[in-house]
């Protein structure tokens, strides 16, 4: 007998989430679970190169929603997170592979061959743009997944003045705002999952 996992089921039946309970609040501890868990994405060379920042005071949600395009969600929900890239740095490499390392998982030398690679890799300024969108692409859904996985609503928004945001929270100039998420508890209203184009349309087998 074929059994269907939670977490086909949690993809199955996740939302779009517009509508938020406005009176629901998540605790500090929440919020670092929900981050812990997103943190739990691949990165390339296990860069991690990605930050959360959690927006949930009413102060700081009214300056995001002024750079995102007035979206009432952005105020409404728990916290709204911004997620950033950050350039791809292979200095940073030797530190972070390093537990790794003396755990007895990897070589040294492979640990360094990494860091050359990296180095080489994202050489030019476009490269290393596109790595950190790439993560916090991946975190960014996983942020997601963790929020259904934890019976909580979430949205991914798009519609926002990234140079607006950067300025507005202060941002390391070698951050890039990739993606806003709404998380928060759904109020009535939301559409069910849109449907989704036949496979015939989106897969190709070579």
């Amino acid at each position: 007998m074929t059994t269907t996992h939670p977490a086909l089921t949690l993809i199955e039946q996740r939302i779009s989430a517009n509508r938020f309970d406005a009176t629901h609040t998540l605790a500090d501890a929440e919020i670092e679970r929900l981050v812990r868990l997103a943190a739990r994405a691949p990165t390339a060379y296990n860069l991690q190169n990605w930050r959360f920042i959690a927006v949930r005071t009413p102060a700081a949600k009214a300056r995001l929603r002024a750079v995102a395009q007035d979206q009432a969600k952005v105020a409404e929900a728990a916290v709204c997170f911004i997620v950033c890239g950050v350039l791809a740095d292979p200095q940073a490499l030797a530190g972070r592979l390093q537990p790794f390392v003396e755990a007895g998982h990897m070589p040294a030398e492979m640990a360094q061959g990494w860091q050359q690679a990296a180095r080489l890799q994202y050489a030019t300024p476009q490269a290393a743009r596109d790595e950190a969108v790439r993560s916090a692409a991946l975190g960014a859904m996983t942020l997601m997944h963790a929020a259904q996985a934890l019976g909580l609503a979430s949205c991914a928004l798009t519609g926002f003045d990234a140079d607006g945001v950067a300025r507005e929270f202060q941002l390391a100039r070698d951050g890039v705002p990739v993606m806003l998420v709404t998380v928060g508890r759904a109020a009535p209203g939301n559409w069910p999952q849109k449907p989704r184009r036949p496979l015939a349309q989106v897969l190709e087998f070579a």
